[in-house]
């Protein structure tokens, strides 16, 4: 069971939001998973240039480190994605990193994984972007089994009482993914999810051979 934690923080290892995503994955790994963690900031992502190259072709085109994060967020079972609010939103760094996986939501490339958010703030918005960030991997087609948000900026001690819950939260993530536990709501969400896409998929002439071609590898489509 391999979990992998995301930190957008461009603080990185200074990060307040980098002491939630550690206790989750603490958490994990009392449950016996295999931890990693990448902080974006320490990564040359470049923004979206609308090439469209992976949804024609299947591969990202940009000579930067998005195509090894990617292939090891596909080799994850679990992921734990973490930003502090910035401006009532997620930062830009985790922002281009959403942006750059667009082609994953057509191809589902999280379907059959489970994940979890948490956000950090001074005094707002922080649930606001767990809620973001899980509806993005509930887009990707992972299932999301909680989130945690905590301000900080009124009470300093908030952070410290919030990383037992973080832990909890990762013991939750571990035993999902262990008993492949099902949300009957979510399920549903994928569920209609995929028929839209099969649609645009499976035209007479795809937009997106590349998709095409990996919703035939998933016998999706055939």
């Amino acid at each position: 069971m391999k979990i992998l934690g995301i930190n957008g923080s461009p603080r990185g290892e200074r990060s307040a939001t980098l002491r939630l995503i550690a206790a989750v994955l603490e958490g994990a790994k009392e449950e016996g998973a295999e931890i990693d963690l990448v902080n974006i900031i320490d990564l040359d992502i470049k923004f979206r240039n609308a090439c469209s190259a992976c949804f024609q072709e299947g591969r990202c085109v940009e000579d930067d480190d998005f195509p090894g994060l990617y292939e090891k967020i596909k080799g994850a079972d679990g992921l734990v994605l973490g930003s502090p609010v910035y401006i009532d939103q997620i930062t830009g760094q985790m922002k281009l990193l959403i942006d750059r996986m667009a082609d994953g939501i057509q191809c589902q490339v999280l379907s059959g994984k489970y994940g979890c958010s948490v956000s950090t703030s001074g005094d707002h918005a922080e649930q606001e972007v767990v809620k973001y960030l899980n509806h993005f991997l509930q887009m990707l087609g992972a299932t999301p089994i909680g989130g945690l948000g905590v301000a900080t900026g009124k009470d300093p001690d908030a952070l410290i009482r919030s990383e037992e819950d973080a832990r909890k939260l990762g013991k939750t993530l571990a035993e999902a993914i262990r008993t492949r536990r099902q949300y009957p709501e979510i399920a549903a969400f994928h569920e209609r999810f995929q028929k839209k896409f099969e649609a645009v998929i499976t035209g007479e002439k795809p937009e997106w051979p590349g998709d095409y071609k990996h919703w035939v590898d998933q016998v999706w489509v055939w």
